[in-house]
């Protein structure tokens, strides 16, 4: 399947409206926050930092990240034929961190989710109504990840899934149930910027991230650049601010000192940071050598068109 330019340049603007939204709001902290710095500790989710700039930043880690991705898939759709599987990673994703926004409070937390889940609507649409089958058998496909680099990028994305789960298990288990619900729907007892998804939504949406990519690496899907890719950079921004986080309170050179949820904590940054880094390098390469069609046609050796006629009989002269 290949995306028509029209549709490849309806999905390049909509994602450039995306990164726009994303920006304005990120200028719009900076502006508020004043230090660049303060805000990307905001960002990495160091309490000290969230205490100190609560009401006055509204953006996540969340933002930079989708802002990157809109830019990337607009310059993807722009690039390339097939493109529709960046569109609808794209969209989808969005489509899911944006949705809680509508019943978050605050009007412009509203009216931005409103307009981002539009925007991301109109990706998955514009992919799903832009997409032709190939011309003819000889028209290049996309490229299936190698074997070795696929599944190697599946299982540390499937470890990444893992660790999600139990982060999560373990916090419902030390948390009362009114905060582990307002954690996945939203509440007073969870305070957040005014962009942020309830912390267990996103959870949620990061383990059907990681696990998607994980089974179509799995599989050697045709998309699993796409989703792969949009899953490690999730993975690897998740693990470096877990990691900016350890690093600022000092519990790598204590390690063996502190206690046993703090060391999980160690683990999981380096293992979020390095593995996310690692399946990026892994689906980054090129896929696999496409496979030369068979001679005579896609049923046979002797194709659509079944076996040559028969010499004619009796023979003319001279044959």
């Amino acid at each position: 399947m290949t995306v028509t330019r029209p549709a490849r340049l309806t999905g390049a603007a909509l994602c450039a409206a995306l990164a726009l939204l994303a920006a304005v709001w990120i200028l719009k902290d900076l502006a508020a926050v004043g230090s660049p710095a303060d805000l990307g500790w905001s960002w990495t989710g160091d309490p000290r930092t969230h205490y100190v700039l609560r009401g006055r930043a509204a953006t996540t880690l969340v933002d930079p990240l989708l802002l990157l991705v809109s830019v990337a898939t607009a310059v993807a759709a722009l690039r390339s034929r097939h493109a529709a599987s960046a569109l609808v990673a794209t969209g989808a994703v969005t489509l899911a961190l944006r949705l809680p926004g509508l019943w978050a409070p605050g009007s412009g937390a509203l009216v931005t989710a409103l307009l981002e889940l539009a925007l991301a609507s109109g990706l998955v649409i514009t992919a799903a109504a832009g997409r032709r089958r190939a011309d003819g058998p000889h028209e290049q496909l996309p490229t299936r990840p190698r074997t070795g680099p696929a599944v190697t990028a599946g299982i540390l994305l499937a470890a990444g899934a893992v660790t999600v789960v139990l982060w999560e298990v373990y916090r419902a288990v030390e948390l009362p149930a009114e905060v582990t619900v307002d954690r996945f729907l939203g509440g007073r007892s969870v305070i957040a910027p005014a962009l942020a998804p309830p912390p267990g939504w996103l959870s949620v949406i990061l383990v059907a991230l990681y696990g998607t990519a994980a089974v179509s690496a799995f599989a050697r899907a045709r998309h699993t650049r796409a989703f792969g890719l949009l899953a490690g950079a999730f993975l690897t921004a998740d693990g470096i601010a877990l990691l900016a986080r350890v690093l600022r309170f000092e519990l790598i050179p204590y390690f063996a000192d502190v206690s046993t949820v703090e060391q999980m904590y160690v683990l999981t940054a380096v293992l979020g940071s390095a593995g996310g880094i690692a399946v990026l390098v892994l689906l980054a390469g090129r896929g696999a050598p496409p496979t030369a069609p068979a001679p005579y046609g896609p049923y046979g050796s002797y194709g659509s068109y079944g076996p040559p006629p028969a010499p004619p009989y009796p023979p003319p002269p001279g044959w």
